[in-house]
């Protein structure tokens, strides 16, 4: 959709740089929001970069005045705090956003986890999910408590669980929809955020939550 208007938050690394730079790449309106925007080592003219705490509503509510979409792509430092936690970022966050949606009446909402959050943590394999659980087990079981408060909002939601990330090339990936084909795997952020800027663009799988590998 040409002309889209989107706020990605959590903009400055990650998925949500890679977002940034596609919706940018597009044409589209942009505005990287994070504590540090304005130290984003990227420029563009549809580029609008906003430094805020998606935690503080005082900071996210001017950055969401008149947007079409958010993209809601935050994540943790690979520290001590992934294994002493607690962690709370993940559902604290998303509860300030749904919050200003619904009072800005902002209603598509593409929100990045990861495989293993909610649902999809029955798709790992027993003998894998002790590992997992040592070392991601309380930054996703935040992000469980995430994904449910989007699926019981009343947005146009999308949740999206990539697999292990890799920093690749943009190529041919695969879209999991199925409980029934969920499984872990590799994938880029450039995959990542070439399927979110195009559930946006298309709005496509609207109250579904796939995972991504390639």
């Amino acid at each position: 959709m040409s002309g889209k208007r989107i706020l990605v938050i959590g903009a400055s690394r990650g998925i949500g740089l890679a977002t940034v730079k596609a919706a940018c790449a597009k044409g589209w309106a942009v505005t990287a929001f994070s504590r540090h925007a304005s130290e984003l080592d990227y420029s563009h003219q549809n580029l609008t970069k906003t430094d805020g705490d998606a935690l503080i509503a005082d900071d996210l509510a001017p950055a969401l005045h008149d947007q079409d979409a958010v993209v809601l792509s935050l994540g943790v430092p690979f520290n001590l705090q992934l294994f002493t936690g607690p962690i709370t970022l993940f559902s604290s966050a998303t509860d300030v956003v749904l919050e200003q949606m619904q009072q800005q009446q902002v209603k598509r909402l593409v929100c990045v986890t990861g495989f293993g959050a909610g649902d999809s943590i029955d798709a790992i394999h027993p003998l894998q999910r002790l590992g997992f659980n040592l070392v991601f087990g309380r930054a996703y079981a935040d992000k469980s408590l995430q994904e449910a408060a989007i699926k019981s909002s009343q947005l146009a939601w999308t949740i999206v669980r990539p697999g292990v990330l890799t920093n690749g090339e943009q190529k041919a990936y695969k879209i999991l929809v199925d409980a029934d084909s969920w499984r872990n795997g590799i994938i880029s952020r450039a995959n990542v955020a070439d399927f979110v800027v195009d559930a946006l663009d298309r709005e496509s799988h609207i109250g579904e939550a796939p995972v991504l590998i390639n």
